[in-house]
This record gives structure tokens, C-alpha cells and sequence, in this order.
């Protein structure tokens, strides 16, 4: 397999480039430093798999759509510090594959590599606990939502937001707000679609990240349409 290491910290891309050559079927054919980098090496390779921190310094989670925009069965694996499950959910929205955290030990590493190279997604067990513990399903995920584009808001919504984060239901929302079940059924299903998220805890998960609420009303209360 071709791979192609992007990371802008030189210890960082020292380390796994000594790592994998220990593999004889591993072949790292260029390393990227920042985003422009990565395109072009992609350009100019025929890679199979691009192993990335997407957050360390000169890249942004922007460049994996538009990689796998020219080569879509480009595979991606992300390696970046711990990160939160809002963040993880949109990288895997993004088009990466598999994820692994940096202090994942060496077999680990390896084996995320192989198994994505065979079509297989990899997690390791600590990203694998972070998404869980976020209430998500990996496959709930709206991967064919993603967009670059901002995500715009109008003030009712926002105020939707708040309070389907501090466990109001539909009927509560509605009788605040002196609007029909309807309208708030309506103004959800407007709202999940924006975020690309499937579920009430999707919608908290971004209220938290987006400091809507504080961390200590992250309820995940089940769907409620009464």
C-alpha cells in the first residue's frame, strides 16, 4: 500500500515513518507539512491511504472533502490528540475513515493502516469510548450531510436549540414559546438537518460545543414528538 504521512510536527512524522517501515507492505511515497502540501502529494501520487492529524498546525478538516473530492477511494485516517465526539463526528462526516488517537500504541497504529487498506473501518478503543459515551451510533451518522459551508441559525432556532438541550420536550417548547407541537416538530426536523445529525443528542452535542448550554445540561433525553 501506498501512504502518505501529513503532519506538521517533524518528531511527529520522524516517529511513524519509523514505525512503518518496519512494514514491508507499507510504502510512505511523501509527507505533508500543511494542507497545501497534502494536495499536492495527492496530485502527484497514486496513494491508497493518507494517515493525518487534521488539527495540528497548517491543516484544517476542510482538506479531506476536497482530496477525496479528486481520488474518492482515497481512504483516510485520522490521528490527532483526544478529541471531543462533536469534533470526531464531523471528521468521520468529512469523509475519514478510520480514527486513532496519537498515544494509541504502535500495534495499534499498524492495524488501523491495514484494516483500512483492506476496506474495513478502524476506531481505536478510546475514540471508540468518547463517541459511546456521547450517546452516538457511528452508523446514525448523516455522512452525506457534510458541507464546508457555515452552519446559519436564525434566532428561533438557536432558542430551539437551548431548550431541547435543557430537556424540554416538544409539547414544553411549544407552550413557552406559544406555538404549535407542529411548528416545533417542524422547526427540529429544520434544525437536525442543518447540523446533519440524526438525534436529540446530536443537537446537545452541538449546543455544548457551541457553549449554548453548559456542559453540566448535557442530557440526553430520547426523541420526542408528543
Amino acid at each position: 500500500m501506498k501512504l502518505i504521512l501529513a503532519d506538521s510536527n517533524e518528531i511527529i512524522r520522524i516517529g511513524l515513518r519509523t514505525l512503518l517501515s518496519t512494514e514491508r507492505n507499507i510504502q510512505i511515497v511523501g509527507e505533508a507539512r500543511n494542507n497545501e502540501e497534502l494536495i499536492a502529494l495527492n496530485k502527484a501520487f497514486d496513494a491508497n491511504i493518507i494517515l493525518v492529524d487534521y488539527t495540528s498546525k497548517g491543516f484544517s478538516i476542510d482538506v479531506i472533502p476536497q482530496i477525496l473530492q479528486k481520488k474518492p477511494d482515497l481512504s483516510v485516517v485520522a490521528i490527532t490528540p483526544e478529541q471531543s465526539a462533536q469534533t470526531l463526528v464531523n471528521a468521520l462526516r468529512s469523509g475519514v475513515k478510520s480514527y486513532i488517537k496519537k498515544d494509541c500504541d504502535s500495534s495499534e497504529i499498524i492495524d488501523s493502516i491495514r484494516e483500512t487498506w483492506r476496506g474495513n473501518k478502524f476506531f481505536c478503543g478510546q475514540i471508540l469510548e468518547t463517541i459511546r459515551d456521547a450517546s452516538i451510533d457511528v452508523n446514525d451518522i448523516d455522512f452525506e450531510s457534510f458541507s464546508c459551508e457555515p452552519i446559519t441559525l436564525s434566532e428561533r432556532e438557536t432558542e430551539i436549540i437551548t431548550m431541547i438541550s435543557e430537556g424540554l420536550t416538544n409539547i414544553m417548547i411549544a407552550d413557552s414559546l406559544c406555538l404549535s407541537n407542529h411548528t416545533i416538530n417542524t422547526h427540529r426536523k429544520n434544525i437536525m438537518a442543518k447540523l446533519g445529525v440524526k438525534n436529540t443528542a446530536g443537537i446537545v452535542i452541538y449546543a455544548v460545543k457551541t457553549n449554548l448550554v453548559s456542559p453540566n445540561k448535557f442530557l440526553f433525553a430520547a426523541d420526542s414528538n408528543s
